[in-house]
């Protein structure tokens, strides 16, 4: 065996250099990344300190995006999008809304409060009213709120006008329309067009969340029920803004009746004639707005409008590191948040999973810091099992001594009133839409569909009913029998449930029930709902039926994800001034998000993705039972 040859000197020497410059390489390299480390921690904890609030402040309430029950992305994703300026996810929780305006009230070194509520994305009026109450709450203390916006949609005007001073752009706009709910309907282009025959299997002549998968229009049932509730919702939004605004409901509907001719009358001018409607008090632009704050308030060269002032955000970590201290080891009113699709299994924020949510309030039972419950649910409803795992954690807390209350948001409808049905007490706003107690199921087949292409479906099978379930088959009516049947006792277990919940017969229950959708005003009157109030409303009892009855006995906790080091970190970096402008100026980061971003039509994505969630069969079941309303408008 030969020995390995030794290297000559000048082998050595370029070995030796090569080395070197390896080494160099290396160390040069791991003095970039710590550098870059270091400058990285930096900006991530730079300026998380905040100055002291001053005497005679403004607290500027601007949100920005959708008002949320709670978020549905990470805090690293919320402060990338708001770095990078994607301002079209944005998301608001209601929560933080209604604690500011809480606090302002009490709080002294407040001395009045700027709202622009024209980049808020509203979702209902029953959480828009709980901001309304809030505002209102800040009027009466003394404190004044002045409201302006460049233009306006009725649903922001709803806040704006509770104001004492409401002012808009000279080129702004603002019109009182009425509500509306139109779908779109598929019958005819899957049908007809594509092949496409869905069968739909449902109890209840007012269940019409899946007319739309076999119907050219509305059903009468269908239109008659939601004028029913809808005119409920109007006349109260009305009711509203004539009381804020010093003018009668009569007033405003007659504004709208005659907006052809009172705008011709104002040449055009959406603004002016918003202003002689007495909707608002006046034409200004956004700088002549931050001029007469300055004048009331206190000058502040350096702050944005020239006057003293602190933002939403600021002022909520104001809130949060004062109630640290006090917060500590006392017992614990939990809030569980139960907002969007009812889906089985685990699901992220922003969707309801049997599975995950039920874990959550699986977690308030166990801690035994907890004493109370509220069940928060804003959602459409969905799958019937997952809405009864649910159900059953909630009567699991009652069972263990813990008292649950349901505060219900927007929308608690269908699979969402199955989970809240048990509760010790169901609070809802009376702009609230619930109900719809049913249940439906749809199956699409698609052999006229394959035939279009040539394409056929054969085979055998060991029994009458194998592969009856198969799409691509020709539906045996002797399957529809086996699906109604499934539908009719899931129809039986939700009104049952429901009467023995609400200590009312079947009877009863079927005569309100039937798919039939309500306001939280026409619930009440019905006994689907026990009373009117917000959110606070139900943590108030909740604390009250664990006796807790002083506010400062106990704590209010979210049980929801915690954000993880990682994301606390890199939110912080974004968040400062230097990692937003470098976020904001990556062409990379913005290609990211234009390439992720969908701009399909809104409504017609969701009805297609919930017909294609339908097709996802439970094992041992024929068909996926839903208890889902589109009721939202």
């Amino acid at each position: 065996m030969n020995e390995p040859s030794r290297r000559g000197p000048i082998a050595r020497v370029i070995v030796g250099i090569w080395d070197a410059m390896n080494f160099t390489r290396r160390l040069v390299f791991n003095l970039i990344f710590f550098g870059l480390l270091l400058v990285f921690l930096m900006f991530a904890f730079s300026g998380r300190g905040i100055a002291p609030l001053s005497e005679r402040t403004t607290l500027v309430v601007a949100p920005e995006g959708r008002l949320v029950e709670q978020y549905s992305s990470d805090v690293a994703s919320r402060a990338l999008s708001k770095a990078m300026g994607d301002g079209g996810t944005e998301e608001v929780q209601l929560r933080d809304l209604l604690r500011a305006l809480d606090a302002a009230s009490k709080d002294k070194r407040i001395e009045r409060v700027y709202v622009r509520f024209d980049r808020l994305q509203p979702t209902g009026y029953a959480s828009l009213r709980e901001v309304a109450a809030a505002l209102a709450k800040v009027r009466a203390s003394g404190k004044q709120v002045v409201a302006f916006g460049d233009s306006m949609m009725q649903e922001q005007y709803l806040l704006a006008a509770q104001a004492n001073e409401v002012y808009l752009d000279p080129m702004g706009g603002l019109v009182l329309e009425g509500l509306d709910r139109y779908r779109q309907y598929y019958r005819e282009g899957l049908q007809d067009k594509l092949g496409v025959d869905v069968h739909l299997f449902k109890v209840g002549e007012y269940k019409s969340a899946a007319e739309p998968y076999v119907l050219d229009a509305a059903s009468p049932q269908a239109k008659e029920a939601d004028l029913f509730w809808m005119n409920d919702v109007w006349q109260r939004f009305l009711g509203d803004i004539a009381k804020a605004r010093d003018l009668s409901a009569q007033q405003l509907a007659a504004g709208i009746d005659t907006l052809p001719e009172g705008l011709a009358a104002a040449r055009g001018d959406l603004a002016r004639y918003a202003l002689q409607q007495k909707l608002v008090d006046g034409l200004k632009t956004e700088e002549e707005v931050d001029q007469l704050l300055t004048q009331r308030g206190v000058a502040d060269a350096d702050a944005e409008g020239g006057f003293r002032q602190v933002s939403l955000d600021t002022y909520l970590r104001h809130i949060d590191d004062a109630a640290l201290p006090s917060a500590a080891l006392r017992p614990q009113v939990a809030v569980v948040v139960a907002e969007g699709e009812i889906e089985g299994g685990e699901k992220p924020p922003g969707h309801v999973g049997g599975e995950s949510t039920a874990a959550l309030l699986r977690e308030a039972r166990d801690d035994e810091n907890v004493k109370a419950v509220v069940l928060r649910v804003d959602s459409p409803g969905g799958e019937v099992f997952a809405s009864e795992q649910i159900r059953r954690e909630v009567v699991a807390l009652q069972a263990a001594g813990k008292p649950v209350v349901v505060s219900m948001g927007d929308l608690a409808a269908s699979g969402g009133y199955w989970i809240a049905m048990n509760a010790d007490r169901i609070y809802a706003d009376p702009s609230t839409i619930t109900g719809s107690i049913g249940i439906f199921g749809v199956i699409p087949t698609l052999p006229r569909a394959l035939d279009k292409i040539g394409v056929h479906t054969d085979g055998v099978g060991t029994t009458r009913f194998a592969g009856a379930f198969d799409i691509t088959r020709t539906l045996d009516p002797a399957v529809g029998d086996i699906v109604q049947s499934v539908i009719d006792k899931g129809y039986r277990d939700f009104t049952g449930r429901v009467a023995q919940a609400r200590k009312k017969s079947v009877e009863q229950i079927d005569a309100i029930a039937r798919g039939r959708v309500w306001t939280g005003a026409q619930a009440r009157e019905r006994g689907l709902v026990d009373d009117f109030g917000g959110l606070q409303t139900a943590l108030d009892d909740a604390a009250k039926r664990a006796k807790l009855d002083k506010p400062d006995a106990y704590t209010v906790r979210y049980i929801e994800r915690e954000a993880t080091p990682f994301e606390r970190f890199f939110a912080g970096f974004v968040s400062s001034r230097a990692g937003s402008a470098m976020m904001r100026d990556s062409g990379f980061a913005q290609g990211i998000a234009r390439t992720i971003v969908s701009r399909s039509v809104p409504q017609v994505d969701a009805d297609l993705r919930f017909l294609d969630a339908a097709l996802q069969r439970k094992p041992g079941a024929p068909v996926k039972a839903l208890a889902y309303c589109f009721c939202e408008f």
